[in-house]
């Protein structure tokens, strides 16, 4: 809807043609992409699977811990090959580039509709090695100042149970996907 201003005029929002009859910007233009693909990276770890999380970077994450570790993941360019995407991803967000063939872990839908297709891949990488890509945005909010932070500010490998609890609610199914996977290759996981 439009906001009135001074006098109660009407006055369209930034961007929107300045005429009474402001309608609605095409919303579907402007979304993002809603489709995601990642890696889920595990090791054994004696009897014990443990699992590659990585935090996100940025303010707003900053003191969040429980809930809001994710796998590397990123969207999906149009045309992009998934596995080719979900491998691109992973080393934009640790610096790590991989090898290996991906096993599918199939899909998940996270709050907000975000579809992400993911991958397990057994492999191990040290977390003080882990060099993440950056992003800019306005901090604080209308602040006028541009900063930079980094996409993931660590990562941690986490036995199941910590991951259980550590990993965003929507992408909890894949850690059960990866025990039942890691079982039916011979080997059974410590839940």
């Amino acid at each position: 809807s439009r906001r009135r201003g001074l006098r109660g005029a009407q006055v369209a929002p930034p961007g929107w043609p300045a005429t009474r009859e402001t309608s609605l910007p095409d919303l579907k233009s402007r979304r993002r992409s809603v489709s995601s693909a990642g890696i889920l990276m595990y090791r054994r770890a004696g009897a014990n699977l443990e699992v590659l999380l990585v935090h996100p970077g940025g303010p707003y994450w900053r003191k969040k811990d429980e809930g809001s570790w994710s796998i590397p993941k990123g969207e999906i360019a149009d045309g992009e090959d998934v596995e080719v995407a979900a491998r691109r991803e992973f080393m934009e967000e640790t610096g790590v580039p991989l090898s290996g063939a991906l096993d599918p872990l199939g899909e998940i839908r996270q709050r907000g509709g975000k579809r992400v297709i993911a991958f397990a891949l057994e492999g191990d990488v040290d977390v003080q090695t882990i060099r993440s890509n950056t992003f800019e945005f306005e901090w604080p909010p209308n602040g006028g100042r541009m900063q930079s932070f980094p996409e993931i500010d660590r990562a941690e490998w986490c036995e199941l149970p910590s991951a259980h609890a550590k990993i965003v609610e929507g992408q909890r199914p894949l850690l059960g996907r990866l025990a039942g996977l890691v079982k039916q290759a011979g080997t059974r996981p410590a839940l």
